[in-house]
């Protein structure tokens, strides 16, 4: 019997390939099937954010006399349809993975080396797969087990939106939540310890802050306490114009993932607690795979998933290595702003332009507000080395070019390509534009 231990992305992933592949697979978890992405990340921002969108929307078409009024918007009714979603959900992955030949077995799991227990009790295993995914960071600021200071897993107790949230942290969480609680009417001020948003291109990043205007940005700086008796009233900020006072009712911790490996032991561990692997996911035992967040890789959910495929892979003897290049990324605001970092080259030239007006952006014309469109392209031979988009389905758009970058297509290759029409994405013909462009010799405008 193959052992799968953690239900997310990767390990749900890995033990469906292994079960249609006629081996007998039982997977453990301790609670709902859908691990991080599920419960406590992306489907979360998804529910909230969609709350967030149609407030910002209904807004725009009030401010333009469209709309009579703004819809009034209820924070604990938000959550608890939220909670019911993501229960039918549950069942639906449950009912899924069953269907696939794996037993799931309801459980706290733990490994010592290559032998696996369930609620303390052996289980016999011929392989084993470690998925036990990723846990909030919880920085060591005085004042951070205050009533008051919550995470993406303590969320759902938060009682109601607050007045003024504080949120600790400057990447895509932390802008993610900036948004929605600012829709929501909280006044949000953002610490952050270098630069916001810095793993994002800076074009994308300069359009995506105009969503989040109203929003304070303290960027450069750390939380050195949070204050108040019992529960949080203030905290406090050191930067580079020393110390400042800001007051909160609230505190959100999105300051990072860490690997939840705490009841792993006997395999190699870097110092964050992630398990190594190499690109087969195999770990230093023989016959242990690991894979998703607790390895340390990316924490996102494609390449957890593509981890649990590559584990799987493994166990079954096939030759298949986990690939990491033309990563897609996304941060939800307004728009959808996503970005694709591919291989960079020595005569790389960057062409941008905004977004044309469609479903989704039409409205946000006379804010222009309608999003943007860069890409990365080599000036020798057409191919992409990277895209950014912002607009209403950036995300989908930057997904579909990731493929097309690993297969080495290239501007030229897009004067044969018919899109869609009306629509609110750029890059497609950004992408003609700038295949004449180098044909003709032009230089596109570089945006550094």
């Amino acid at each position: 019997m193959i052992g799968v231990l953690g239900g997310g992305p990767a390990g749900r992933t890995a033990a469906m390939k292994l079960g249609l592949a006629g081996k007998d697979v039982t997977l453990v978890e301790k609670g709902g099937l859908g691990g991080q992405c599920l419960h406590y990340g992306c489907m979360v921002v998804c529910a909230l954010n969609d709350v967030a969108r149609a407030l910002h929307t209904t807004r725009n078409l009030h401010a333009l006399g469209i709309l009579d009024r703004v819809p009034s918007f209820s924070f604990p009714r938000t959550i608890s349809q939220m909670v019911s979603v993501q229960e039918k959900i549950t069942a639906i992955l449950d009912a899924e993975t069953r269907g696939c030949g794996v037993s799931v077995l309801r459980g706290e799991g733990s490994v010592e080396g290559s032998s696996l227990s369930v609620d303390g009790k052996p289980l016999q295993t011929s392989a084993l797969v470690i998925a036990t995914g990723s846990l909030p960071r919880i920085p060591p600021i005085p004042g951070v087990e205050k009533p008051g200071v919550f995470h993406a897993h303590s969320l759902p107790s938060m009682p109601a939106v607050p007045d003024h949230l504080l949120i600790i942290g400057g990447g895509i969480m932390a802008a993610e939540f900036a948004f929605i609680f600012h829709e929501w009417g909280a006044k949000v001020d953002v610490a952050v310890r270098s630069t916001f948003l810095r793993e994002v291109p800076r074009a994308l990043r300069e359009t995506a802050k105009k969503d989040l205007e109203g929003v304070a940005i303290h960027e450069n700086c750390t939380v050195t306490r949070i204050d108040g008796d019992p529960a949080v009233r203030s905290a406090v900020l050191r930067g580079e114009d020393g110390e400042r006072e800001v007051p909160c009712d609230a505190v959100f911790l999105a300051a990072g993932l860490v690997p939840n490996s705490r009841m792993v032991s006997g395999v190699k561990k870097g110092k964050d607690g992630r398990i190594v692997v190499d690109r087969r996911m195999a770990t230093s035992v023989p016959g242990v795979y690991a894979c998703g967040d607790v390895t340390g890789s990316p924490c996102l959910t494609p390449v957890a998933r593509q981890e649990g495929i590559v584990a799987a892979s493994s166990i079954l003897g096939e030759d298949v290595l986990m690939d990491y290049s033309a990563i897609p990324q996304s941060v939800a605001l307004a728009h959808e702003y996503a970005f694709v970092d591919g291989e960079p080259a020595d005569d790389e030239v960057a062409f941008s332009s905004p977004g044309p007006a469609g479903p989704g952006t039409f409205w946000e014309v006379p804010r222009g507000r309608t999003g943007m469109a860069e890409l990365i392209v080599s000036r020798g031979d057409g191919r992409i080395g990277g895209i950014s988009v912002a607009g209403p389905a950036g995300g989908t758009i930057a997904a579909y070019c990731a493929f097309l970058m690993k297969r080495g297509v290239s501007v030229h290759d897009f004067s044969r390509f018919t899109e869609v029409h009306p629509s609110s994405d750029g890059i497609y013909p950004l992408a003609k534009f700038a295949a004449g462009r180098l044909k003709r010799g032009e230089r596109g405008p570089r945006n550094d």
